[in-house]
């Protein structure tokens, strides 16, 4: 591990984290949960899971994957699913393969701009987006600082990539999205998912799950 990268505990596991990826959230850890309960997997010793919305070899996609931690979570907890894990950046992608292979994750990675250059049909989409909007004064930017703004930032209010992401699911067919935002921003994410045939099913601390309606 050189001086730039350090460990980072994501849902029981070290990842390995540099200033080529953002730093994964606890809030992260609920995009795992949700793809679990879609598939009936219980989340909690002692809890009854949910009636399986999803086959467990069902095949997941993880848009701007940085660091792998979500995709790699996915694939170690549904070893019978098909995971797919796609980002711009390269230096985030040798980042999340390294983690990969370290874990014994078995995982498909790709270089995309979003689901541009993905091949393939997905039962569910995952996704953890810029989504933070330069204006917000509750931001501290020295600490952002440290992190890849690529990672970070959007325009149009921090959706545009997010909305760029529901537009082609939408193409795509793809039956269940599950997206981390901020709380102020998903009022406007629900109305324009649902101008593009997504229901919203639910939402949980800042991960909201839509579900097609075509």
């Amino acid at each position: 591990m050189n001086a730039d990268s350090r460990k980072i505990d994501f849902y029981g596991r070290d990842f390995t984290i540099t200033p080529d990826v953002l730093i994964p959230r606890p809030e992260t850890e609920m995009v795992v949960d949700v793809v679990l309960n879609l598939v009936g997997k219980p989340i909690l010793p002692g809890v009854k899971p949910r009636k399986a919305k999803l086959p467990q070899d069902c095949s997941i996609l993880d848009v701007g994957t940085g660091s792998g931690c979500v995709a790699i979570s996915l694939a170690l907890e549904l070893p019978a699913a098909h995971v797919s894990a796609c980002d711009i950046s390269e230096k985030a992608l040798g980042v999340a393969q390294k983690n990969a292979a370290k874990l014994g994750a078995k995982i498909e990675f790709k270089k995309s701009d979003l689901m541009n250059d993905v091949d393939g049909d997905f039962d569910v989409v995952v996704a953890n987006l810029p989504y933070v909007d330069e204006s917000w004064d509750w931001i501290d930017k020295e600490a952002l600082a440290r992190e890849p703004a690529i990672a970070l930032y959007a325009k149009d209010g921090g959706l545009a990539l997010i909305k760029k992401l529901i537009s082609q699911a939408t193409e795509r067919k793809v039956p269940y999205l599950v997206l981390e935002a901020d709380p102020c921003q998903h009022e406007r994410i629900t109305s324009f998912a649902k101008e593009n045939d997504y229901l919203l099913l639910e939402i949980r601390g800042f991960v909201m799950t839509f579900n097609c309606s075509f």
